[in-house]
């Protein structure tokens, strides 16, 4: 259903970042302060698993909440070096948008926005917790969209 306004206009649609903010934030250097005396190879074991929630907070706003966890492991000596996981989030709003445009947002434009920023403050944590930048992949939320959207169909979701 499309509003009309009161001098015939369609309303605009409007979408933006309102706040960004950290909800969590863990950074665990559990063989400190012995690892930085070990030789590290210059590749080091990466794990890291990315999750992407969100949830409606009223009519016109969204929370979107990228939550990282990475492990990285001294190849050579088979140990931990740090883990760390942070749940980043923003408050989007998207008033006027077609509903069948909201999921996308959500999926693909919201986390595109926000990733940037998360990947800096894992950067820096990894800075302060005394190794080099633990600098993260860019990430194709529009390929991860699809991907969980092709998902969806194929279980008759």
């Amino acid at each position: 259903m499309t509003e009309i306004t009161n001098d015939g206009n369609v309303p605009r649609p409007e979408f933006r970042m309102q706040k960004m903010y950290i909800k969590d934030l863990s950074f665990e250097n559990p063989n400190a302060p012995q690892i930085f005396t070990i030789q590290q190879k210059m590749d080091p074991g990466v794990e890291v698993n990315l999750q992407l929630n969100n949830h409606q907070i009223d009519t016109d706003h969204w929370e979107v909440v990228l939550k990282i966890t990475a492990k990285v492991s001294s190849k050579d000596e088979n140990k931990v070096l740090f883990i760390l996981e942070i749940e980043h989030a923003a408050v989007f709003m998207l008033r006027n948008i077609p509903a069948e445009h909201i999921q996308m947002l959500l999926g693909v434009d919201c986390p595109t926005l926000l990733f940037p920023f998360t990947r800096q403050i894992v950067s820096q944590v990894s800075v302060d917790g005394g190794y080099i930048p633990f600098l993260m992949e860019p990430v194709n939320f529009m390929a991860l969209y699809q991907n969980a959207q092709k998902k969806k169909g194929e279980n008759g979701n």
